[in-house]
């Protein structure tokens, strides 16, 4: 910004003025660096257009009209020697990537600066103020005044960190105070084919040992021997959804969860590479491509990779998937491409970020993955109600996306690239299971007794522990 808000000296007293006060106090614009307004004089003096090439969001809008402030009286005059001839030759460019194509078209099609949403950011500012310096000189004096070993001069308010503070806060809380609670599981292996598969207990966990150690009595002394069943076997295919287009929050989750890069380093990075024409304005809240946006040109521009560009090419063969889901915030495009970066031309963080975003957007237009999903229910009838166990497991039949990203499950996808919400499927093929076949229980012997314990013939039975 060129200018900041802040209260006049009359109200600048701690000690002279009420907290309160400062709700319905005045406020005036100063500038952030009196050489920035001299600079934007200096080239603003005699010229006979203004076009605003500012970021295209509310801060972007308010800023133009800072600018303007500076500069638009000292424009060449005009026939019209009011402010309103002036304001006839002011023009706004709306881009969202800084790169040959959006620059161009933003400049064949400039429109006007918004007022409303430039008055909606000084309403914003002088809230922030308000609420900001009212209620930090408040809790400052007041915690002061009740603890003398306060270790802080100054305890300062803000409508966003404070809360961002106290959810932390909570969090700490729950996690210092948490007091872990011991639990049981029965745990039901099933051996067929050489493979032992672990069998997951439907009755959930239980905080009685007592009554889990007697379930597991009663079928070690159950005569005859007890055996796991096969209820059911269920095999279906299901698709696991390519990622939505990526917005400002989702790549902040993703370089975290993915690249361990923090979201203040990763959005300082996102920025280096716009400012560097690698990737579009990575401050938005779109999850959806615009109808305007050009999809087959920004894959085009990636199908000389070494890394991608075979499945680029075989990607634009096949045909491209429609973005799933999200929402057209009308403010920018979700975070892509914006050109193409060799091999080594990057390094470091701004190298894996926009690895990410390529591949991102890549597996965003790309086929859904399918998985076959198999359920094996089994049952210990001894155990009546409490005897019912489950095997999961899936094998993938088209990798679809998943074959471009690096990291399956980071930020959101985590939660809407599984295959299903109440499926806990292990990546594993499943030997073959048979409905109606039984699996002997074989308990091995104690390691207190001289008893040798046998393994069952034919290499299929059961344990339970």
């Amino acid at each position: 910004h060129v200018f900041n808000v802040d209260f006049p000296t009359e109200f600048q007293s701690w000690d002279s003025v009420d907290p309160a006060e400062l709700f319905h106090a005045p406020v005036v614009r100063k500038p952030c660096k009196g050489s920035i307004v001299r600079h934007l004089q200096d080239v603003a003096r005699g010229c006979d257009f203004i076009v605003l090439w500012l970021d295209c969001d509310r801060e972007g809008e308010n800023i133009s009209f800072e600018v303007l402030e500076c500069c638009m009286h000292l424009m060449a005059s005009s026939s019209s020697s009011s402010s309103s001839g002036q304001y006839d030759r002011v023009y706004r460019a709306y881009f969202s990537a800084i790169n040959p194509t959006d620059i161009k078209k933003a400049y064949h099609a400039l429109g006007k600066p918004d007022k409303n949403q430039s008055l909606s950011v000084d309403a914003r500012q002088e809230l922030d103020l308000k609420v900001g310096v009212a209620f930090s000189r408040f809790q400052t004096r007041y915690f002061q005044g009740r603890y003398g070993d306060l270790d802080s001069a100054v305890l300062s308010y803000g409508p966003c960190q404070t809360p961002t503070l106290g959810f932390c806060v909570q969090r700490h809380v729950e996690m210092e105070t948490f007091k872990p609670e011991p639990y049981w599981l029965l745990d039901l292996g099933i051996m067929n084919a050489g493979t032992m598969c672990r069998a997951v207990w439907d009755s959930g966990r239980s905080f009685n040992r007592n009554k889990v150690d007697d379930l597991v009595a009663k079928c070690r002394n159950a005569t005859p021997a007890a055996s796991a069943k096969v209820l059911s076997v269920v095999s279906k295919d299901k698709k696991q959804g390519r990622p939505v287009p990526l917005n400002t929050v989702a790549l902040l989750k993703a370089c975290s969860k993915a690249l361990g890069i923090g979201p203040h380093a990763a959005l300082s990075v996102a920025e280096r590479l716009y400012l560097s024409g690698y990737l579009s304005y990575p401050r938005t809240e779109s999850t959806s491509y615009p109808k305007s946006y050009d999809i087959i040109g920004t894959l085009q521009d990636q199908t000389h990779d070494s890394r991608w560009g075979q499945y680029v090419q075989d990607l634009l063969k096949t045909g491209i998937n429609s973005a799933k889901g999200g929402v057209d915030m009308g403010d920018h495009p979700p975070i892509t491409p914006c050109r193409h970066a060799r091999a080594g031309e990057l390094s470091g963080d701004m190298a894996r970020v926009y690895d990410l975003v390529a591949r991102h957007f890549i597996a965003s237009v790309s086929h859904d993955a399918v998985w076959r999903s198999t359920t094996v229910r089994l049952a210990i009838e001894e155990l009546g109600e409490k005897g019912n166990f489950t095997i999961r497991g899936k094998q993938l039949v088209s990798p679809g996306f998943l074959s471009i990203v690096l990291y399956k499950q980071y930020g959101d996808e985590a939660e809407e690239g599984t295959v299903d919400d109440d499926d806990e499927e292990e990546e594993k093929n499943l030997p073959e299971f048979k409905e109606g076949e039984l699996y002997s229980l074989f308990f091995p012997a104690s390691k207190k007794s001289d008893k040798v314990s046998v393994t069952p013939a034919g290499g299929k039975y059961s344990t339970l522990d």
